[in-house]
């Protein structure tokens, strides 16, 4: 299951993300959204997790939590 991770600090990092889900189950892609100009976060990213349930843990844990000083958003991406 893909999901959408938003409202990412810009110096969070794509190891910290994957560190986070893989609390809730393991992880297969964590995809950090960078601009191609700066190559700085754009402050989004995509995470995915082959088991649903694993995944819908981790959206039900995880979104609205504070990271880094910011409310992230965590929600089923749109293929």
């Amino acid at each position: 299951m893909k999901l959408l991770v938003r409202n990412l600090s810009r110096s969070t990092t794509e190891q910290e993300i994957r560190i986070l889900f893989s609390a809730h189950g393991s992880v297969t892609e964590c995809n950090l959204v960078l601009d191609q100009e700066t190559g700085k976060s754009k402050g989004f990213a995509f995470v995915e997790m082959p088991a649903e349930s694993e995944a819908k843990a981790a959206m039900s844990a995880l979104h609205e939590t504070r990271i880094a000083k910011n409310r992230i958003r965590v929600k089923t991406a749109q293929t």
